[in-house]
């Protein structure tokens, strides 16, 4: 039977729609695609975590071979109801025993459910591209980075960021500039994997969040004004547009770790390839009963 997966957004309602209208899906969508590309003919269910509905029994999520949560702009360092709501959720696939994998905001809610922290990053956003992430001493062997070259760079776009993580839970990947690039949280029963970098999106979906935030940079003076985030938007849609091109990839500075999308996607593909082995014991019973 093809695996079967959940992909969890914490995006609002007006956010998917917005995230629709600009890049043509929403970060579960995205997440969606990525997971048929890698896994063809695998069956994948969508279900918000912030949509003001008490999370899904245990025993529904345990019908799913692994759980994945997408980006969003939820800041966990706040009380929302939001907030709250994704909290709950996580907790309850932590329970659930069912392998999770997150990416970004994904990171951050399973941080804060497992009793860790997030906060305002500073400087204040990492957009397009984490550069320099390297593995731990945790790291160097963890299944998660397998095939991960002594330094890579990936897609980001983030203003958040785990200031701490649960005593379970291991730091495998940094960067100078964000301590918690990449981890692996034990809580409750459950496994998870997860980045805070990107390696589900494309390189024509980092130029659209860049258009999109385009105020934001120019703010905080990562560009001179619009039409330089545009134009260095320009560049990174030529670049996916042509993954050939050796003038834009040097001029971006980026190589095959991030335009080659079989690099770009290793952690996802790790998880996957890992996500049986990671199963609780009781959570593996449920799914031989619902098979």
């Amino acid at each position: 039977m093809p695996p079967h997966y959940l992909v969890v957004a914490s995006e609002t309602a007006d956010q998917r729609e917005e995230r629709r209208q600009d890049v043509g899906a929403t970060s579960s969508e995205t997440f969606a695609t990525t997971l048929a590309s890698l896994v063809p003919g695998c069956r994948v269910d969508e279900m918000s975590c912030v949509d003001g509905n008490a999370p899904p029994s245990i025993v529904h999520l345990r019908r799913y071979d692994a759980v994945f949560l997408s980006g969003s702009p939820i800041s966990m360092n706040k009380e929302t109801p939001e907030t709250l709501e994704a909290a709950a959720f996580m907790r309850r696939v932590f329970e659930s025993g069912v392998p999770s994998f997150g990416s970004c905001a994904g990171l951050q809610i399973a941080a804060v459910a497992a009793g860790g922290a997030t906060k305002p990053r500073e400087p204040r956003t990492e957009a397009a591209f984490a550069r320099g992430i390297v593995a731990t001493d945790a790291g160097r062997d963890h299944p998660l980075l397998q095939g991960r070259p002594l330094a890579w760079d990936a897609p980001a776009m983030h203003s958040d960021e785990v200031a701490e993580l649960p005593a379970s839970a291991l730091i495998l990947a940094r960067t100078t500039t964000t301590p918690i690039q990449a981890a692996e949280i034990r809580h409750a029963g459950g496994t998870f994997w997860g980045v805070q970098y990107h390696p589900e999106l494309t390189l024509a979906e980092i130029a659209a969040a860049l258009r999109r935030q385009s105020d934001e940079l120019v703010e905080e003076k990562l560009a001179a004004d619009d039409s330089a985030v545009f134009d260095h938007a320009g560049r990174i849609d030529a670049l996916d547009a042509d993954p050939e091109r050796k003038d834009l990839a040097w001029q971006l500075g980026l190589d095959r770790q991030v335009i080659d999308a079989d690099f770009r996607m290793r952690e996802i593909r790790n998880f996957i390839d890992s996500a049986s082995s990671l199963r609780a014991p009781n959570a593996l019973a449920t799914l031989a009963e619902t098979a």
